[in-house]
């Protein structure tokens, strides 16, 4: 795997599997990699014959007070296991590269980016497109993959593609979870022992909520015993909410609706989102 800090370096390599004809699948990250990640990989490694993975945490998507400075950092284990699945390159531009003196721009995605976390966070969104545009610009590649998990980061970068008509085909993955159903996370990494127990009511609560509404019952009683379930585990609950799967607007009967979710656990954020399958109750 060959491992490259230098823009000069990422397009040349690029640019010889292209004019061999093969397909090029990019797969950005933060690092502190776990099995979500890997799963992403896999389904690169289907889609395309080269993978490149980008790790970069991006100092744009974080708020003043949120948890860049202790954010996980494990470049040599990230690496040892892009490696070991075969990724043919790992692009790890520095901040100075991404982020030179002088730099200005700001790529913000109205409406789907406002709402939800985008009016909880306030500049998070801004600091994925702005990042996530610039990332696409410097690989190019056919095909780019994110998780599920981060449902509202996905709506995100398929209006920003579609939006600036960029050539490159934008790729959801299933949220991987634990045993018990947690959605992975590098976050989880914060969790201590009592509130990584705490936590799975997270899921379960968005579960019992889509279980409610699927077969018939008031959303908003559904949604509003999420809530309770949530804060009777101790969470601190930003949002449990019913959208439009593509625009996170108010539901359209008739459309995909997705749940989702964002609650505090002692010091840590976790979000999660499922989507409603009314057609598993006829």
């Amino acid at each position: 795997m060959q491992t490259v800090r230098q823009l000069d370096a990422l397009r040349g390599a690029v640019a010889t599997w292209r004019a061999a004809g093969e397909r090029v699948a990019l797969v950005p990250t933060m690092g502190a990699l776990h099995d979500g990640h890997m799963a992403l990989v896999e389904a690169a490694r289907r889609a395309a014959q080269r993978v490149v993975v980008s790790i970069f945490v991006n100092p744009k998507q974080f708020g003043a007070n949120e948890d860049l400075a202790k954010y996980p950092r494990k470049e040599l284990a990230d690496s040892r296991m892009l490696a070991a699945a075969g990724v043919e390159l790992l692009w790890l531009p520095p901040v100075e590269l991404m982020y030179p003196d002088g730099f200005v721009t700001n790529v913000a995605v109205r409406g789907v980016g406002e709402v939800l976390d985008g009016a909880h966070r306030p500049g998070h969104f801004d600091g994925v497109a702005t990042v996530v545009t610039k990332l696409l610009n410097q690989v190019r590649p056919d095909i780019a993959l994110f998780g599920e998990k981060d449902w509202q980061q996905l709506a995100v970068i398929r209006r920003l593609v579609a939006d600036l008509d960029l050539d490159v085909e934008i790729l959801g993955v299933p949220t991987q979870r634990e045993d018990d159903g947690l959605a992975l996370s590098s976050r989880n990494a914060y969790l201590i022992p009592e509130e990584r127990t705490r936590a799975v009511a997270l899921p379960r609560a968005l579960g019992v909520a889509e279980r409610a509404i699927a077969r018939g019952g008031d959303a908003e009683t559904a949604l509003a015993q999420a809530r309770e379930m949530l804060v009777t585990a101790g969470f601190e609950v930003d949002y449990v909410t019913l959208a439009d799967a593509e625009t996170l607007g108010d539901p359209i009967e008739g459309r995909p609706m997705r749940l989702l979710a964002a609650a505090r656990i002692g010091g840590t954020r976790l979000i999660d989102n499922i989507p409603l399958n009314t057609n598993d109750y006829g």
